[in-house]
């Protein structure tokens, strides 16, 4: 009898596997630190955030990334300022996809999805 809990020659052994090695951790970076993009990151002013930006110009509860399967979305949670992706506004209340190195801006603090 195998150790394994799941069998890795089974179909969701299989599949469980291709999972693993193909999910790569991406990361969110700003000034000197980073965090994991895991489920979901909220970004403001106020402390109870995952992001924490320091400044008047970030709103409290400023914007959120998502992952929905595999891929990342940006969502600007009606904030009074905005918030820019590579330059361009993101739109009140849609989800706009994020890529590898896009930058996001909230007041003057530029996040990079890495």
């Amino acid at each position: 009898m195998q150790d394994e809990t799941i069998i890795s020659s089974s179909k969701v052994g299989q599949r469980l596997d291709a999972i693993v090695k193909k999910d790569q951790v991406s990361c969110l970076m700003f000034e000197n630190g980073q965090i994991p993009i895991v489920s979901k990151i909220t970004i403001g002013r106020s402390t109870d955030n995952d992001v924490v930006i320091d400044s008047k110009l970030a709103s409290r509860y400023h914007a959120i990334i998502q992952k929905i399967k595999d891929d990342y979305f940006l969502k600007d949670l009606d904030s009074t300022n905005g918030t820019m992706l590579n330059g361009q506004p993101v739109p009140k209340d849609k989800y706009v996809k994020l890529g590898h190195s896009d930058t996001v801006t909230i007041g003057k603090t530029n996040l990079t999805i890495g």
